[in-house]
């Protein structure tokens, strides 16, 4: 089933399933792809918590369909896209939000801290792409969009897991492009720089932190979730058919220097 080729950012009649969406980045983004046309799948690690959300989609004119979806839960996984196929008849888009880091100097990560993030971080974003796949490759369509990290390119101190899991997923972006381009399918990521979200927030208070963040970003603020929305539901749409494999720096020009 090939989409109709053009330069818009329109994409009506498209389903859209977004992991984490309950709030920040994936709020963000469930709601800037419901903008621009699409019907959402909330896939949601509490099926409750995005009950707000579903109101506000729906207010929009769009359909929405939240599901129940620990990615680390393979089960729940396969359910929540039977789910999806069953009630929209395809998905057209995904976007692997979910992810997890907690910082602690390299000698005192523990094996569980190690295990959780890249249980979610990596093998959650690998086997929800390898359910929704198999779905876009039957459709002979599909655009999946990881969200990674600036973290995948520089270092961190204090972040060495999380630094290793989004450098992954930045790699898995491109094997994945190499190997599903022939079904019609583009993967890409986005990799933004600190973004202000109810999860960074104890961050941002802490004295000197913000300001230690914003002295290496060029344009001078730290980063909101619509700033990742926005090239989200680019890469998702019509205009941008010819690129795959790609990761996109959202950094205020962090990494340019």
């Amino acid at each position: 089933m090939k989409k109709k080729i053009s330069a818009t950012f329109d994409l009506t009649g498209q389903v859209a399933l977004v992991t984490a969406s309950a709030r920040g980045i994936g709020e963000a983004c469930a709601l800037a792809l419901a903008a621009a046309g699409a019907d959402i799948i909330l896939g949601l690690r509490t099926k409750a918590s995005g009950a707000d959300l579903a109101k506000r989609i729906t207010a929009m004119g769009r359909r929405v369909l939240p599901v129940q979806m620990n990615v680390t839960k393979r089960k729940e996984v396969e359910a929540a896209v039977r789910a999806g196929v069953k009630h929209f008849g395809c998905i057209d888009i995904l976007v692997n939000n979910a992810g997890i880091g907690a910082p602690a100097p390299a000698e005192q990560v523990t094996e569980k801290d190690f295990d959780e993030t890249l249980a979610v971080n990596l093998k959650g974003t690998f086997f929800v792409t390898q359910v929704v796949g198999r779905v876009m490759i039957k459709q002979g369509y599909g655009r999946i969009i990881n969200i990674g990290s600036q973290a995948g390119t520089v270092a961190l101190p204090t972040e060495s897991v999380y630094c290793m899991s989004k450098a992954g997923i930045a790699h898995l972006t491109k094997c994945l492009a190499l190997e599903w381009a022939k079904y019609g399918i583009n993967v890409n990521a986005v990799a933004p720089t600190f973004i202000a979200t109810p999860g960074t927030v104890k961050w941002l208070k802490k004295p000197g932190f913000r300001d230690s963040v914003l002295k290496r970003i060029p344009l001078g603020r730290v980063g909101e979730p619509l700033d990742v929305a926005g090239p989200v539901v680019f890469l998702a749409s019509p205009a941008a058919s010819f690129i795959t494999g790609e990761t996109l720096m959202i950094d205020g020009g962090w990494t340019i220097q």
